[in-house]
This record gives structure tokens, sequence and C-alpha cells, in this order.
């Protein structure tokens, strides 16, 4: 508890001295745009008693400071204007100058940008200069904002990094969870077992017995599941004809009898490498996903076809479908339709098949209030 307090504390405050960090780099970027913003406003007053010296100066005047003047502005646009019109233009592109219209716009922007400078060159005549932001101003201006943006980036980089790391320890707290579960399982599974045999013993309906080791069967299969999460699964090559139906007739046996079972495939072997166990965990995830969609009634199909390459099982319900938007997103973890579930079923059931046995799985199609057919393909080994 002490630990979490002491990280969820650094947390903060690395949160509060980083945000301090910015608060201090963009205040300073704003002072250096309003320094340089007064340096380029002292530079046109410079410009424009160099224009009111130029005007004023008789044949005789030596006029080279006004000229050195005007020609070290190299980057400052400037519109001069008088009575309203303008005279002069200092930095623009030819274009503008001679297109009255963009000129005008342009004077405007001018305008927008800095409070003018009136010259008086003689008593009651005025001109005006309006003068725009330097290129380098310019740039200083849109800093922050790419500074910012370049913040946020970083902070969502942090965030998915925390994130990461939460869920893989949120993974690695399950796998040890249900590793455990099925440590713990394995001693009342014992005892299980030995009761059955008792129960022989006693001379009890051997169709009892018989399907009560079907069900101890099957929870050694569910403990052999659990105990391999996290663990790279040990590949055989097995008929997955064989296999895939082993599972489903246990699976028809155990549900509503308003379900209408079917099942096709070839009469002869095809070959695959796999993990018979989560191979059958991946069928019983499928036919529990069609059964659930189609509450309880309906028709369920499972259909094996294989080419030169792969092998393909199609398995297909009746049930309410899915939207054509959500084909891929029923495979993320958390994601379900049910008002109760985890939604990891199909996130399982994806990972076994495209992680372990290196194979694909995805809705093949599906039509809202008709049904949906999910399609797991696997190589086959040649």
């Amino acid at each position: 508890m002490q630990f979490s307090d002491r990280r969820n504390t650094s947390r903060w405050v690395i949160i509060f001295a980083s945000f301090l960090i910015i608060s201090l780099i963009l205040w300073n970027t704003y002072t250096f745009f309003q320094i340089f913003k007064s340096e380029e406003r002292l530079k046109m007053n410079l410009w424009a008693q160099a224009q009111k010296s130029f005007i004023n100066a008789d044949q005789n005047a030596d006029v080279g400071l006004p000229l050195l003047i005007f020609s070290n502005n190299t980057s400052i646009p400037i519109i001069l204007t008088e009575n309203d019109s303008i005279i002069n233009t200092v930095n623009i592109e030819e274009t503008i100058v001679q297109n009255e219209k963009e000129a005008l716009e342009f004077l405007m922007n001018l305008k927008n940008e800095n409070e003018a400078i009136v010259i008086e060159y003689v008593p009651g005549k005025f001109q005006k200069l309006y003068y725009g932001n330097s290129a380098l101003l310019n740039k200083l201006k849109y800093y922050p904002i790419a500074l910012v943006l370049i913040i946020v980036l970083f902070g969502a980089l942090v965030y998915n990094f925390y994130k990461s790391t939460k869920m893989a320890t949120q993974n690695k707290l399950w796998a040890g969870m249900a590793k455990e579960t099925a440590h713990q399982i394995g001693t009342p599974l014992s005892s299980l077992i030995g009761w059955v045999e008792l129960l022989k013993a006693e001379n009890v309906d051997q169709s009892t017995t018989l399907e009560i080791e079907k069900d101890i069967e099957r929870l050694q299969t569910i403990t052999d599941r659990f105990s391999k999460i996290g663990s790279a699964p040990k590949l055989e090559t097995k008929d997955i004809i064989a296999e895939t139906q082993q599972s489903y007739d246990y699976l028809q046996s155990r549900f509503s009898k308003q379900i209408e079972f079917s099942f096709y495939a070839p009469d002869y072997p095809v070959l695959v490498s796999l993990n018979p166990i989560l191979h059958s965990w991946t069928i019983e995830n499928l036919v529990k996903n069609a059964i659930d969609a189609m509450k309880g009634k309906g028709k369920l199909v499972l259909e094996i076809k294989h080419d030169d390459n792969y092998v393909k099982i199609n398995v297909s319900d009746t049930g309410k479908g899915i939207q054509k938007k959500q084909f891929k997103t029923i495979f993320e973890p958390g994601f379900t339709t049910k008002k109760r579930g985890w939604g990891l079923g199909l996130s399982l059931t994806k990972r076994i098949v495209e992680e372990y046995h290196k194979g694909t799985i995805k809705v093949l199609n599906s039509e809202i209030g008709k049904g949906t057919t999910m399609q797991v393909s696997l190589k086959k080994q040649l």
C-alpha cells in the first residue's frame, strides 16, 4: 500500500514538474516574442524618421544614412500611405503590389498586425507607415503551438506506456491466477476420480459413471488449459477433423435439444499442427458464442473444408447477427454484447488461433436478424 502511494505521489510530482517546465518555456517564448516585436517597432520608427529626412532633404543634403536604413530592412513588409492611398511598398511580392484588390487586402492585414506609425514630414501633411511581422517573428509566434503539440504527443506516448505497463502487469496477474486455479482444482478432481472408481465397485449403472467420467475428463482438460496460460504450447500433428468432432460431440450432448446441431467434414484425416487442448477451447468458444447469439434456440452448423494449403472451419448460427463495423472489435478484450460476461472468449480464441497456431480467425459473413458465420483458417501439414 505504501509502495503504491509513493508511486502515485512520484507520478504527480513528475506531472507537476512537467507542467511547470512547460509553463516556463511558454512564458519565455512569449517574452522573447514581445522583445523582438518591440525591436521591430524601434526599427520601423527609425525607418519612419529616415523617410521624413529623405522627403525633406534638398539637393545638397547627405541622404546616405536614410538610404542605409532603407537598405537594411530586408525582412519586414511595409506599406506607406498618404491620404489613404498606397504610395510605396517594401518587401512585398510584385504580384500583390500590381493587383489593387490584393494590395488593399494585404494593407488590411498589416493594420491588424501592428499599429501604424504616423510621419508628419511637413506641418499638416502626414504619411502612415504600416508594417507586418518579419518571417523570424512569425516563426517565433507559432513556436509555442508546435511546442504544445510536441508535449501533447509526448504525453500521449507516456500515457500509452503507463497503460501498456499496467495491462502487462494485469496480464501477468491473471495468468498467475489462472495457473493457481488450475493447481487448486487438481486436488478435488483427483478425489472425484476416486469416487467414480467406488461407484463402479458398487455396480452403479455404467451409463451414469460413463457420463461422470466424461465430465471429469472435461474438467481435466479445462485445468490443463488454464495451466498453459502464459506458456508456449506444444504443437502436435493431429487429425483436425477428429479433434474438432470430439469437442463438438461433447458440447452437443450438453446443450438444449432446441439447438439443431449439424456437422459436415471430409470422411478422411486432414493433418494440422496444433495443440489439442487449445484447439478444443477454440471450438468451445465459437460454439458457445453461436448458441448465446441464438439465445439457446436455432440451428448451428460446423463445417470443415480444405484446399491444397489450408483447412477452414466454419461455425454458422441463426442468431441476431453482427454489425459490419463490429467485425473486428468483437475480438478486442472486454468487448461483449451480453449483460453478463467479461468479453474475453473471442479475444482468447483469436490469440490461440493467430499467435499459437499461426492461423487466422474472422467473421466470414453476418446479417442482422439472420445469423453469423465465423471462420478459422489453419495451415495444413503437408
